[in-house]
């Protein structure tokens, strides 16, 4: 049987201490994105951080997990819930795929194996994402999976000398089900 947390590009797996190297790089692909603008961190930094993530226990229903291609086991991303309501029935999750990875379903796949998870295993009503404006290949990832836009929160971020607009975007368990049965997912 393969795992739940393996499809037919990625596999989902908890970070490990020598995966610090990979977070490293994707900080500064999300930094080329037009992400939020942060100071930089010493190797040393992410070092640390990736061994304390390794033997972290999830707090409640957040918590990150490395996406690995998995043909070659490279990690090629991150994938996470990073808020939750359970009593609400809502999440909020973000994807990264590393900037030589973009464009071959990575983000996609481990998406819908966390929303499969949350969804379904977890039991959620819900799920939420925050994504910039001006970010338009993730926005169409968004909207190919089945997000829609809720609202937009104007000039809310301010990134390189100006500001930007945020949007919120939100799907329910029965449109992510559907999506699978039609499938989108």
């Amino acid at each position: 049987m393969t795992s739940f947390w393996t499809g037919k590009r990625v596999r989902l797996r908890g970070i490990e201490p020598d995966d610090w190297m990979a977070f490293m790089r994707l900080a500064t692909d999300e930094e080329g994105l037009g992400d939020l603008l942060r100071p930089p961190r010493s190797a040393e930094g992410y070092r640390v951080w990736a061994k304390e993530q390794a033997v972290v226990q999830a707090e409640g229903d957040c918590f990150q997990l490395v996406v690995e291609a998995a043909d070659t086991g490279q990690v090629v991303g991150a994938v996470g819930a990073y808020q939750a309501d359970p009593r609400a029935g809502w999440f909020e999750y973000g994807v990264t795929i590393g900037a030589g990875q973009r464009r071959r379903g990575y983000a996609a796949e481990a998406t819908t194996l966390l929303l499969g998870y949350m969804f379904d295993e977890r039991r959620y009503h819900k799920c939420q994402a925050r994504v910039f404006a001006h970010n338009l290949p993730s926005l169409a990832l968004q909207r190919r999976l089945g997000f829609v836009e809720e609202g937009r929160l104007r000039d809310h971020v301010f990134h390189g000398g100006r500001h930007h607009d945020l949007l919120l975007m939100g799907m329910l368990a029965e449109e992510f089900a559907q999506s699978r049965e039609q499938g989108g997912g």
